[in-house]
C-alpha cells in the first residue's frame, strides 16, 4: 500500500514497530509534494532541511523506547499564519512576506513533543480574511477534487494539501468557519476546537475573541489524536482555559443510542443547495439508524449571526492589523518621504483588497456615532447565540446542518461578489460567536462530484463526543 493511502495513526503505528522509518514518511510527503504542488498549489513554503534534521531526531527518539504519541514520526503542514521558528511566516500577505519568526506557536512546540515533523506552511486567505484562498498574494491554490474550483479557506492550503494526499495532517486555524468549510470542499475531516482549548500563543491575530487553531485530516480518528496533543494549558494565553484530557478510549467506544441531536430549520432554508440539503438529510437518517434521535428545533436568532460576525471580526481585525505600518517589521514602501506617507503607502501597497475592506469596516463600526448602533448591537446578538445554543444543549447532545450552502465555488466566482460569499458563512458564525466545538465531515458527492460537507456542533468543551460520533458515522460510511 502507499503510504500517502494510510491514515496517520496506520502510519505511525508502522513507523513505531519498526515497520518504517521517520525519513521514508518524509520521502513519500515530499515525493507526494513534488508531484501535486504544480497542479494544487498548496503550500507556501517548505523546510526540508529543518524537516529532515527533525525526522533524524525523532526516530532516534523512537529506537531508544522514548513514550511518545500515537502520530509520533507523522509529517505535517501548518497552516502560515502559525508561527515557525526559523521558517517564514507570511499569512498570505505581501506585508509579511519575508517575515521570519524567532520562536515557535505554543502548538508547533507541542507537536515537536509528540514526535511529529513539520514538512511546511500551507497558503491560505491572506490574514485569514477570506473563504476561497483566493485573496492570497503568495499562491493559487486549487481544489484537488476539480482544478477549477476553489479550496475554500481561509485554510484552503491545509485542507487541499490533506485532500491531495501530500500530507497526513495539517492546522488550521478558524475564525468563523475557516477550517471546516475548506475541510467540506475538499472531502476531508476538519475540527474547530471550543474557544480558548488550544493556546493562540503564536497565531497571528485575526480576531481575538473567535480564533482558533484546530486540525485536518483524513478522519475524525486522526483529528482525535492530533487535538489529544494540541488540547492544555498554555500560560502565554490568557484566553486559554484548563480542559479534562480528551478520552482517546472514549472517542473509540463512542455510541449514538441514545443521543439526542437537534437540526434547526432555519439551517435548512432558501438558498441551501438542493445537493448539499439531500446528502446532509441522508446523513442525518444514517446517524438516525445508528441510534441517535434527530428532532428539528427553531433557531431564530440565525438570521442575525452574519452580519453581527463580520461587526465584530472587523472591529478587531482593524485593530490587530494596526501594527503593521511600515515601521516596526513587514512591508515597507521604499519611496515614503515622511512618516505619514510611510504609514499610508506601506499599508496600500502591503494589504490586499480584502484585507484593506474589512480594515475600512472595523474602523467604520468602531468609529464615534456609530459605535453603538453596530458594535455594541452586534456584541448583544452574539450573546443572543451565545443564549440560543445553551437553551438547545439543555435538549440535545448535538446539533447538525451543513457546513456550507453550496459544494466548492468556482475560481473567481466568490470574488465577483463579496457579500454573497459573506452569507455563504451562515451556518459557521454561529459556532464562532458562541466559542463552540463544530466537526466538519464528509458526506458524500452532489451531481458533479464535489464534496458536501456535514457539521456536527456540540457542547463547550466536549469535542470527544463530536470526535465519537464522526468516527460511528465514519466507520459505517466504510462498511457500505
Amino acid at each position: 500500500m502507499e503510504l500517502l493511502e494510510l491514515t496517520a495513526l496506520e502510519l505511525s503505528a508502522k513507523i513505531r514497530v519498526g515497520e518504517l522509518t521517520v525519513r521514508e514518511a518524509l520521502d513519500a510527503a515530499y515525493r507526494a509534494i513534488e508531484l501535486e504542488e504544480p497542479r494544487i498549489h498548496a503550500f507556501v513554503s517548505l523546510c526540508k532541511e529543518q524537516a529532515y534534521a527533525e525526522a533524524l531526531s525523532v526516530q532516534e527518539r523512537i529506537d531508544a523506547g522514548e513514550e511518545l504519541s500515537p502520530l509520533a514520526g507523522v509529517p505535517i503542514a501548518v497552516k502560515d499564519n502559525i508561527c515557525t521558528k526559523g521558517v517564514r511566516t507570511t499569512c498570505g500577505s505581501r506585508m509579511l512576506e519575508g517575515f521570519t519568526p524567532t520562536y515557535n506557536a505554543h502548538v508547533v512546540d507541542l507537536l515537536e513533543q509528540a514526535g511529529l515533523v513539520v514538512i511546511g506552511k500551507t497558503n491560505m486567505d491572506e490574514f485569514a480574511m477570506g473563504s476561497t484562498t483566493e485573496t492570497s498574494a503568495l499562491a493559487d491554490t486549487r481544489n484537488p477534487v476539480d482544478a477549477e474550483r476553489v479550496p475554500g479557506g481561509s485554510s484552503g492550503g491545509s485542507a487541499a494539501a490533506v485532500a491531495a494526499g501530500e500530507v497526513w495532517l495539517a492546522l488550521g486555524s478558524d475564525t468563523g468557519g475557516s477550517i471546516r468549510q475548506p475541510s467540506a470542499f475538499c472531502g476531508v475531516t476538519g475540527l474547530k476546537p471550543t474557544y480558548g482549548s488550544v493556546s493562540r500563543y503564536g497565531l497571528v491575530a485575526y480576531a481575538s475573541s473567535l480564533d482558533q487553531i484546530g486540525p485536518i485530516g483524513k478522519n475524525a480518528a486522526d483529528c482525535a489524536a492530533l487535538y489529544a496533543i494540541l488540547r492544555g494549558k498554555d500560560q502565554r494565553d490568557a484566553s486559554n482555559m484548563e480542559a479534562e484530557p480528551l478520552d482517546i478510549a472514549a472517542v473509540e467506544g463512542y455510541r449514538l443510542t441514545g443521543k439526542k441531536i437537534g437540526m434547526p430549520r432555519e439551517f435548512f432554508g432558501e438558498g441551501l443547495q438542493a445537493d448539499v440539503a439531500a446528502r446532509v438529510q441522508e446523513a442525518a437518517e444514517k446517524l438516525a439508524g445508528l441510534g441517535a434521535e434527530m428532532e428539528e428545533f427553531d433557531l431564530p436568532v440565525a438570521k442575525y449571526a452574519v452580519p453581527a460576525y463580520y461587526i465584530i471580526a472587523c472591529a478587531e481585525a482593524c485593530s490587530n492589523l494596526s501594527r503593521y505600518d511600515g515601521i516596526k517589521y513587514g512591508f515597507s514602501a521604499p519611496e515614503s518621504e515622511d512618516l505619514r506617507s510611510a504609514y499610508v503607502n506601506s499599508r496600500s501597497q502591503g494589504f490586499g483588497m480584502e484585507v484593506k475592506r474589512r480594515i475600512m469596516l472595523g474602523n467604520f463600526v468602531l468609529s464615534s456615532g456609530y459605535y453603538d448602533s453596530y458594535y455594541k448591537k452586534a456584541l448583544q446578538v452574539k450573546r443572543l447565540v451565545q443564549d440560543a445554543f445553551t437553551r438547545a444543549f439543555e435538549k440535545y447532545d448535538m446539533v447538525l446542518g451543513p457546513v456550507y450552502p453550496t459544494t466548492a465555488l468556482k475560481r473567481g466566482e466568490g470574488l465577483s461578489d463579496p457579500l454573497k460569499l459573506y452569507l455563504g458563512d451562515i451556518y459557521t458564525v454561529m459556532v464562532n460567536l458562541a466559542g463552540l466545538p463544530a466537526i466538519a465531515l464528509p458526506c458524500g458527492a452532489d451531481a458533479d462530484g464535489l464534496p458536501v460537507g456535514l457539521q456536527l456542533i456540540g457542547k463547550p468543551f466536549d469535542e470527544g463526543s463530536l470526535l465519537g460520533a464522526g468516527r460511528v458515522y465514519q466507520r459505517k460510511a466504510q462498511e457500505n
